[in-house]
């Protein structure tokens, strides 16, 4: 019985620090921030440069 413990606290462990995934919130007001970028460059508020300025601001701060 003690080998089933250790193995689900073994895939325990695996899951939560060798397996990539997204904290919740943690890329949303980055990604809404490049939406409403987006939105507004459809919509011809900016030009094509200002988007790609704003668009290289938005990347960088994602790195």
């Amino acid at each position: 019985m003690h080998w089933i413990w250790w193995g689900l606290w073994i895939i325990l462990i695996f899951w939560i620090f060798l397996i990539p995934y997204p904290t919740p919130g943690q890329n949303r007001r980055k990604d809404k921030a490049m939406e409403a970028l987006r939105d507004r460059y459809a919509r011809h508020e900016i030009s094509d440069e200002e988007f790609e300025q704003k668009k290289k601001v938005l990347q960088d701060k994602k790195k």
